[in-house]
């Protein structure tokens, strides 16, 4: 009887810290949870949007939205742990964060624009804007 106590309140221990370092971990970091969740949950939006004018409304698409959120949320959170316990690297989650979120702000235009919410002219002015900073090739 001892020794299952004992083995409940260590646990119930360790999954409070554990939850505790997580929610701390959440707080701080509140801006980029938020910036994660609305780009993910926005290209969901227009993405099943443009999925039922093409083919109907499909479940198996639709919850691949929640399992792409569950991913992306997870490997904030991994990578914003790295970075708290190892000096030297906060540039992880720029580096693998910021292009993940350019990429799904592409699909939202173009999920946008499959649906009509936007026009097709505005799409390619913004697409072109993006390839500026590249500027002219030299031959």
């Amino acid at each position: 009887m001892k020794t299952g106590l004992i083995i409940t309140l260590s646990m119930t221990t360790i999954l409070a810290f554990i939850g505790t370092y997580f929610f701390n971990l959440t707080v701080d970091n509140i801006e980029q949870f938020l910036a994660v969740s609305v780009v993910i949950f926005a290209d969901g939006f227009f993405g099943v949007w443009a999925g039922v004018r093409r083919e109907g409304f499909q479940t198996r698409k639709a919850l691949s939205v929640l399992k792409t959120f569950g991913f992306w949320v997870v490997m904030l959170a991994c990578i914003l742990s790295i970075e708290k316990g190892f000096q030297g690297t906060a540039w992880l989650s720029e580096t693998i964060m910021a292009p993940f979120l350019v990429f799904q702000l592409i699909s939202i235009l173009k999920n946008a624009s499959m649906v009509g919410a936007i026009n097709n002219e505005l799409l390619t002015q913004i697409l072109d804007k993006l390839d500026k900073h590249k500027g002219e090739r030299d031959q």
